[in-house]
This record gives C-alpha cells, sequence and structure tokens, in this order.
C-alpha cells in the first residue's frame, strides 16, 4: 500500500449535555484522529475511541497515544502491507490495546476502499443501502430521561436504550413503559450487578425489553450463562467480547442471545466482521455500539452495520446528537430512523478542517 505518513490529531470537544452512567459522566470527548497517506497522496481516516479515563475499559487516550507512537506505528514503518487485514496478525505480538489498534487499523480500511474505488460498505460486504438508528438515554432522573425518549421518537430513532443500575432500575423503567408501553426499549448495566441479583434482574423480565447488556462483571462470560438460565429477557454481551473467541466461548456457553460490536473493543474491522460471520452462522443477532464518537468512527460504524447479520438498530445516531459540529462533512443524519449507507470511495465522509483546527490539543506526524 506504500504508506507514506501517519498524522495523529488530538482532539477535544463538549458535549452538548452531560452522558451520565453509574460509572462515570462525560463532559467533554477527547479522541485521537488518525491520518494515513500512501506515496499517492490518498488519505484514509480512523479515530481512537478510548475515553481520557479508564472507565470503560483499561485503555485511555493518553495510552493509545503512547502505543501508536512507540510501538504500532514503528511496526507499521518496517513492515510494508498489502492489505489491511496484514495488520491483525502484524500486531499480534502487543497485547490487548485494541483501541489504539483500530484507531490505525481502520484509517488503513478507508485508504485502500479509496485506493481501489469501492465504499468501505462494499469491501467489507455489506448489503444494506440504509441502517435503522437506535439511540441511548442516559440520564439521572425518569423525568429527563422521558424528555429524551419523546425528542428521540420526534427524531424517527427506532428503538431506545436506557442505562440503569440497582439504584435506577425497576422503578425507572416501570415509570418509562407506564408512558411507552410498545416501543422497543433495552436497558444498558454497564456491569453494575453481581450474580447475587439474580432476582432483582429477573424482575425486569415485566418490562419486554429487547436485552439487558452487559448485567454482570466487565470480564465475565461464566456468570452471565448462569443468569441467562434464570431470566427470560436475552443478555446481550458488550464489554466481555475483546476478541472472535471471547465470541465463541460465550456463545457456546449459553451467555448470551445478542452481541454488540464494537469495532474499538475488538481491535479493529477485521476482528469486528469474524465475530459478525460467525454470529450470522449461530444465528446470534448483532448490532453496532457506540462511543460518544466523532464523524470518522461514525462513518465506520455505518459501513460495519451495513452487512447483513446487524438485525438490530446500533448506538450510531446522528452527529448533532452530540455535538454542535461535528469533524466531517457531510455530517451523520437520520432520516425517518435511518442512516443512507454510503456508496462512495471509502468511509465516504472528509474532514472538516476548518473545525478539526478549532477543537485541536496537539498532533505529531510520522514519515515511512
Amino acid at each position: 500500500m506504500k504508506i507514506a505518513s501517519v498524522e495523529l490529531f488530538v482532539i477535544q470537544m463538549p458535549l452538548k449535555s452531560p452522558f451520565l452512567t453509574h460509572l462515570s459522566a462525560v463532559n467533554n470527548r477527547e479522541s485521537i484522529i488518525v491520518k494515513v497517506t500512501n506515496k499517492d497522496g490518498v488519505t484514509g481516516f480512523g479515530e481512537g475511541v478510548a475515553f481520557s479515563s479508564p472507565w470503560y475499559t483499561e485503555e485511555t487516550v493518553s495510552t493509545s497515544l503512547h502505543m501508536l507512537t512507540e510501538f504500532l506505528i514503528p511496526i507499521l514503518q518496517k513492515n510494508p502491507i498489502a492489505h489491511p487485514e496484514d495488520l491483525h496478525s502484524l500486531f499480534s505480538s502487543i497485547r490487548r490495546n485494541h483501541m489504539a489498534k483500530a484507531s490505525i487499523e481502520t484509517a488503513v480500511w478507508d485508504l485502500y476502499a479509496k485506493i481501489h474505488s469501492q465504499s468501505l460498505s462494499k469491501l467489507l460486504g455489506g448489503t444494506r443501502s440504509e441502517i435503522a438508528s437506535g439511540v441511548v438515554v442516559a440520564t439521572d432522573s425518569a423525568s429527563k430521561a422521558l424528555h429524551q425518549i419523546e425528542q428521540y421518537l420526534d427524531e424517527g430513532y427506532q428503538r431506545i436504550k436506557v442505562k440503569i443500575s440497582p439504584n435506577q432500575d425497576y422503578s425507572f423503567l416501570s415509570e418509562i413503559r407506564h408512558y411507552y408501553p410498545e416501543i422497543p426499549i433495552m436497558a444498558d448495566a454497564n456491569s453494575a450487578y453481581t450474580i447475587n441479583d439474580i432476582a432483582r434482574l429477573k424482575a425486569l423480565d415485566d418490562f419486554n425489553l429487547l436485552m439487558i447488556e452487559q448485567p454482570l462483571s466487565h470480564d465475565d462470560i461464566l456468570e452471565h450463562s448462569l443468569l441467562q438460565k434464570e431470566i427470560k429477557t436475552p443478555i446481550c454481551l458488550d464489554e466481555s467480547i475483546v476478541s472472535f473467541d471471547d465470541a465463541r466461548k460465550a456463545i457456546e456457553f449459553g451467555s448470551c442471545k445478542v452481541i454488540n460490536i464494537k469495532v474499538g473493543r475488538v481491535g479493529g474491522l477485521h476482528e469486528a466482521k469474524r465475530i459478525h460471520d460467525y454470529c450470522l452462522d449461530k444465528d446470534i443477532p448483532v448490532w453496532c455500539g457506540g462511543m460518544i464518537e466523532f464523524g470518522i468512527s461514525r462513518a465506520h460504524n455505518i459501513a460495519l452495520a451495513s452487512l447483513p447479520g446487524f438485525t438490530i438498530p446500533g448506538d450510531i445516531s446522528a452527529s448533532n446528537r452530540f455535538w454542535d459540529e461535528d469533524i466531517i462533512t457531510p455530517e451523520v443524519k437520520v432520516e425517518n430512523g435511518f442512516i443512507p449507507v454510503s456508496r462512495e470511495p471509502g468511509i465516504g465522509v472528509e474532514i472538516n478542517e476548518k473545525r478539526l483546527q478549532q477543537v485541536l490539543l496537539t498532533k505529531q506526524s510520522f514519515s515511512f
């Protein structure tokens, strides 16, 4: 692919409103934008989706920068590649650090698709011309949640995800169901419960939820299999699935009936597609999770979610869900509950250079 340079842009932007879970409150989003340029001047973009602090995974923006500058980019400088999939084995000597790996791997996928004048969706095997869009309600009161749900339904979102915890579950969901008895709702626990909470979680069967996401420990597969036997609500695993092998084991053990695939969490599009293909073969529905991303990562997610196994609306919302102005053009828009899948080469969006400079914190460049 004759890579000529890699550039890293660390950016930060305030959210339009706080994103609240029992683990953390996100008010400002810091991220890494990766730009890969080949010797013909063609560019590809990726995005590092680790947070500033290690509340979701052990990775942070700072650790991702360290891995990129000290290990991953030097490996790429020394080892020419012919295809984005080459990076999976090339980076295998580096344990974990999936979000750092994905940030540069996705940029290379975008570059490769552009070189071959194909959309990323088509290159991955996407079959959809549009994807259904879901949205997350992450707030600290039922009244605020109801207000947000009303707004999101008016905007056409087709699935609502509500953040819950032991301090905010049964009564919270009960009030929402009182006003919205029929809409598709799922609950996301972000590992707030233990196996001792079986009775409490079983009570949530009353609400006919699409699923409950990651109720138990972030790295657990075994106890989720015990819980799934006791509750009717399908369990969806998120944080527990950081590799293809994790997905395989979870399905074999009966730990879940749904899997959330996040490109950053599993180390890139190659591993994400492997998980998708396996789940499709095993008749396990998947959906694409969100990380409060900027537009580059959203564009990659849209391409991934166009694959046939993504039958549940994902956390891929419009750019204006979080940002007054995104860093891409055109921005991601939801129309009647759907987002169009780009057929332009690569991810189908360009960087808004003016906006990028406005939110830029630091920049580093690496020549090949």
